[in-house]
């Protein structure tokens, strides 16, 4: 089963907890603390895989969890570090923030390796608090949360040269007899529905990998049919060969075919019109193909057209020299439109810092703090001892929640919730 799209949780490992211990060896007076710190969380890691071709895997495996750091020892150990979780993907996996939309990884290379999640942080142990004014604390940091997120992963094909055209015009043949990929080929339109892959040697010791990308209609650009789910895989083509069925056994004017898939190209969002196209006149042994395509040529004096019949293989070999030669000049295109990016140019101003929290009046003396500064900072806090409480308390006053409460109306004795747990504002 071909699965190109599917959505999963992942959620990397929390650190392990500091270690609140002290030496009491009996000749070893004064030993003082010697808690160990935790050891970090597991990294959820995406790692490119070549011999894997779909998101099978991932349809079936909707939470990835990573492994969590060891709490800390006695006499000053570290825990140890969580162990990564590898997740194998296809070579042009693409992975994407469902909450920010931002893409976090394209996976373009071989043996890539992006982490998706960050493990957390380990706590550290009552050792590393001491001070001259406190030679004996009693108070260790858990460890920090690991970042979950809900991500997209995509596949994306990842070719040199895709096959473009209406359904049924001989792409799929044509992939067939140019390289050893066995596509599957049949007289009725949307025999292809998933993308086909094929080495091609053009003959003079150049080699590329050509896509056989299901057949577009009219409308594809908005969605209609499966019109992103076609043009979405010639998003990392570099060359598209346009084939054009210029026997018209179906009834299809070329003409009207070869504008409606230009206008499908232009209208997606990814520039793909601006990519180098070779248009390949196919099925020139039907009656009325020459009579075709002179009145193509008449209406598209600018366009260098290659006559070809794929089915027995004939004039092709001119069509992969041409690819091949494209290919030399014709660098990656973004898969990001930079037609709004000015990164020519570095403007540099004074912003202020964001907080990285909100302060939510519930109405009734009842506040709410959210922010992810803030929940990191309550899940590391040890509140069962006072040290740790006092911890806390010089942290928000650091993050400057005191005074962001007191510019949002909170009074003396007003709730305040982080996490869900409840706290009295003293003023």
């Amino acid at each position: 089963m071909f699965i190109d799209r599917t959505k999963v949780k992942i959620k990397a490992g929390d650190g392990g907890n500091g270690m609140v211990s002290f030496r009491r060896e009996k000749h070893v007076p004064l030993g003082g603390p010697s808690g160990g710190d935790g050891g970090d969380g597991g990294n959820v890691i995406f790692v490119v895989d070549e011999g894997r071709s779909t998101l099978l895997d991932l349809r079936y495996n909707k939470k990835i969890i990573a492994e969590l750091g060891v709490n800390g020892k006695t006499k000053k150990m570290h825990g140890a570090r969580g162990n990564d979780t590898l997740v194998k993907v296809p070579l042009g996996t693409l992975v994407r923030d469902l909450k920010t939309g931002n893409i976090i990884a394209d996976l373009i290379r071989k043996d890539q390796q992006v982490v998706i999640g960050h493990g957390g942080k380990g706590g550290r142990g009552n050792f590393r608090f001491r001070t001259s004014k406190n030679t004996a604390p009693e108070y260790a940091e858990k460890g920090a949360p690991g970042e979950i997120k809900d991500i997209e992963v995509e596949l994306k094909v990842l070719a040199d040269v895709g096959l473009v055209g209406f359904p049924s015009v001989g792409k799929s043949t044509l992939l067939s007899v140019v390289s050893a990929a066995k596509p599957e080929i049949a007289d009725y339109h949307f025999t292809t529905i998933t993308p086909n892959l094929g080495l091609v040697q053009a003959g003079d010791e150049r080699s590329f990998v050509m896509a056989d990308l299901p057949g577009l209609i009219e409308g594809a650009a908005q969605g209609k049919g499966l019109g992103h789910q076609f043009l979405k895989h010639i998003e990392r083509c570099r060359v598209i060969i346009h084939v054009v069925d210029m026997g018209a056994n179906d009834g299809r004017d070329p003409l009207e075919d070869y504008s409606i898939i230009n206008k499908e190209l232009f209208d997606y969002e990814y520039r793909l019109s601006e990519r180098p196209q070779i248009v390949v006149a196919n099925k020139m042994d039907l009656d009325d193909a020459q009579a075709n395509l002179a009145r193509f040529k008449e209406a598209n004096p600018d366009v260098e057209v290659f006559e070809a019949t794929t089915l027995i293989a004939e004039g092709l070999q001119s069509v992969l020299y041409k690819a091949a030669d494209l290919l030399a000049v014709t660098p990656m295109f973004a898969l990001k439109d930079k037609a709004n990016d000015n990164s020519e140019g570095v403007l540099y101003k004074f912003e202020e810092e964001e907080r990285g929290y909100d302060v939510k009046n519930h109405g009734n003396g009842v506040w709410e703090l959210i922010g992810d500064s803030i929940d990191k900072a309550f899940k590391m806090a040890d509140f069962d001892v006072v040290d740790g409480e006092h911890r806390f308390a010089r942290k928000m006053r650091v993050l400057g929640i005191d005074a962001a409460l007191r510019e949002a109306g909170c009074q003396a004795n007003d709730t305040v919730v982080i996490c869900n747990h409840e706290f009295d504002f003293i003023d």
